[in-house]
Parts: C-alpha cells; structure tokens; sequence
C-alpha cells in the first residue's frame, strides 16, 4: 500500500522494481489482487496488465482497518465486553498518558454527540 499511495499508478513490475527486498513477482500480483478485492486498491487494465492506485488514503484505510479489528474483538466477546475495553485502556496508558488523555477526549465528545442525537 505504501508504493500505491507514493506513487499516482503502479504496476506490478514496478512495485517489484521498487520494493527494496527482493519478493516474487508472483507473490506481489497476488497481494494487490487480493488489495483490489478488499476495496483497498482500485485498478484499470492497460495492454495485458493492469495498473493500480489507491483507493483511499493511508487514514481512510487504517481507520477503516482498526473499526474492522475492533467490531471482531468485541463480537467474539459479546456476553462480556468489559475485558477487551479494558485490555485497550490498559494498552493505552501504558504506551502513552497523553493517549489516555485523546481517550477520555474522544469519549466525552462521542456521548455530546450521541445526546444531541437523542435529543432531535
């Protein structure tokens, strides 16, 4: 995804010339394959091949990407939520307190918003 988002288009031969390990042309078609399945890259065909680009930016993806994880984490622990929110919180103060801090920020905010909702 980094090649797609530096540059405009890229081809698999040129994701391959680019990358700076040595990967198999084979294994790179495969993985923007699979990127274009999943809605991440957006591709035309140009001759026999195709050219890809992004389909988001790096924001819109790993946002994207973290609601995903975090929607899974808590469905598998439906009856009893309480342990992933607070392996999160614990994950959170321990990397960063300003994070904590951005936590209980984003929380406040999402509870206005959610009363303000209720409210209409």
């Amino acid at each position: 995804m980094t090649l797609a988002w530096q540059q405009r288009e890229i081809s698999v031969r040129e994701a391959c010339d680019l990358m700076s390990t040595r990967v198999a042309y084979t294994t790179v078609m495969t993985t923007m394959d699979r990127l274009y399945k999943k809605g991440f890259l957006a591709r035309r065909k140009v001759g026999r091949a195709f050219v890809y680009q992004a389909a988001a930016s790096r924001h819109e993806i790993e946002h994207a990407v973290a609601a995903e994880l975090v929607d899974s984490l808590l469905q598998r622990n439906a009856g009893e939520p309480l342990p992933v929110l607070s392996s999160l919180v614990d994950a959170v103060s321990d990397r960063d307190r300003n994070l904590l801090d951005d936590l209980e920020r984003l929380v406040r905010e999402k509870r206005k918003t959610l009363e303000r909702k209720k409210n209409r």
